[in-house]
């Protein structure tokens, strides 16, 4: 419920913030919205300021969906371990140190999220601790620590951006032409019959999109197990990833979920955000 609710006040905040921006674009340029002009508009400032809002929220909605606990201070041998782990990696790969903390969780599990690279966070689950070896543990924050240092996470928005234009701009394009088509101009406004193919183009175009988006993001995880392999070792990045074979579904959802080393389940392969684990496994040899 509370990952609810954050959801949904986020996305309502999002919507208000995205509205005020496009209510003052079209007052201050006298653009019509259903003029072509109008509609890339729309489909801009929905389609880029929803990722980037997102972006730049990461790391406070990953602490408060998880409830992660951020290591400020190191209480415990394993928080110490974790702690100058990431701050040495992050000195190997030329980054900020990111901030460090555990959500409670029994998959075995790990995530980097943030708007930068020099502004980033990444946590592990208790599962993990419980479950890896030291060497795996390390694998793992090598391989969230590449991430944050190939800057996946803007690489990622500004895919997610692109492609949500594009469909919001064409599933109204499109939805304008059938609603003329069957209203004529007795509507100037938009019929029903616009806003319901609108609603139906979004939905074919954004099964389309999250092809592309999964595949941008299959390509990042192999990138970034090749950096945590340059880092530790190709045979602890490997260890690691038969250890995810045995794991519990991952709970993590959205971006996390893109970012964590485990993934969850898909329908298919093609709208998998991670490749099959036999497939990472065998890239590393």
């Amino acid at each position: 419920m509370k990952r609810i609710v954050l959801f949904l006040l986020t996305n309502l905040a999002v919507m208000l913030v995205l509205g005020l921006v496009l209510s003052v674009l079209f007052a201050f340029f006298g653009i019509s919205s259903r003029s072509i002009g109008g509609i890339l508009v729309i489909a801009a400032v929905f389609g880029f300021g929803g990722s980037f809002i997102s972006l730049f929220m990461s790391k406070w909605i990953a602490k408060k969906s998880t409830g992660a606990y951020v290591i400020e201070q190191a209480r415990t041998d394993t928080e110490q371990w974790l702690v100058s782990t990431v701050a040495e990696q992050a000195q190997q790969r030329g980054i900020k140190m990111p901030e460090v903390a555990i959500y409670d969780s029994p998959e075995i599990n790990a995530f980097a999220t943030g708007p930068s690279k020099n502004n980033s966070l990444v946590a592990v689950s208790s599962g993990l601790l419980h479950n890896m070896t030291k060497d795996e543990a390390q694998a793992v924050l090598a391989h969230e620590v590449s991430h944050v240092a190939n800057g996946d996470m803007v690489t990622l928005t500004l895919i997610q951006g692109v492609v949500n234009t594009f469909v919001i701009f064409l599933a109204k394009i499109l939805a304008g032409i059938v609603d003329n088509f069957l209203n004529g101009d007795e509507e100037e406004g938009g019929g029903w019959t616009y806003f319901v193919f609108d609603m139906v183009f979004q939905i074919l175009f954004g099964i389309l999109a999250s092809v592309i988006v999964a595949y941008f993001s299959r390509k990042r995880e192999f990138a970034a197990d090749k950096g945590a392999a340059e880092m530790v070792g190709a045979n602890k990045m490997r260890s690691a990833l038969e250890r995810l074979k045995h794991n519990h579904e991952s709970r993590l959802e959205g971006s996390m979920m893109a970012f964590g080393i485990a993934s969850g389940r898909s329908i298919s392969e093609m709208f998998a955000s991670h490749p099959p684990l036999d497939a990472r496994i065998n890239a590393l040899k």
